[in-house]
């Protein structure tokens, strides 16, 4: 008999969040992404919190337990891909998140990125069609300083999460 090294549902890497209510953010993420709990791995402390919790969206399982009262709030950040940005955004934005990058082409893939109301910082993709591009005869675009972006895209992206990142500082 084999067994491989990563069990079905799960990815290499799996995201754990350590959050408050980690209930509600099961039910925001399920009602936002879609997916399934696993709910024989739902298991609740001696004190009462949720100590292990398991949501599968697409191939990968994310892990979920309630912040003790002496814990640190850390805040996740997390990619997924979705079929429909705009879809997910809305449902997102219904359920208390806030929009921090707008669907943007991003070298032939669209990116956002969103807050939820946990204070986690999500980047929402719909993988596209890379374009062709030629490096070599760039003209020199790849030797803009490190502030500098020529393309209104990449300044917008970029802005967004220098924007972004300080506010996660404190939960919501």
């Amino acid at each position: 008999m084999t067994t491989t090294a990563t069990p079905a549902g799960f990815s290499t890497a799996n995201p754990f969040f350590m959050t408050r209510d980690a209930d509600g953010l099961i039910v925001f993420l399920r009602e936002t992404f879609g997916g399934t709990e696993h709910l024989d791995a739902r298991t609740v402390d001696v004190d009462g919190l949720l100590l292990h919790a398991e949501l599968e969206i697409g191939g990968t399982t994310l892990m979920f337990a309630e912040r003790k009262p002496d814990w640190p709030f850390l805040p996740q950040l997390t990619q997924i891909y979705v079929d429909d940005v705009e879809e997910v955004l809305a449902r997102a934005v219904q359920r208390g998140a806030r929009v921090v990058t707008r669907p943007t082409d991003f070298f032939g893939t669209t990116l956002s990125r969103m807050i939820d109301p946990w204070g986690n910082l999500w980047w929402v993709y719909r993988h596209g069609e890379a374009p062709e591009l030629d490096w070599e005869s760039a003209d020199g675009a790849t030797d803009a300083g490190p502030a500098e972006w020529t393309d209104p895209d990449l300044a917008y992206i970029h802005r967004t999460i220098l924007e972004a990142m300080p506010t996660l500082g404190t939960e919501s």
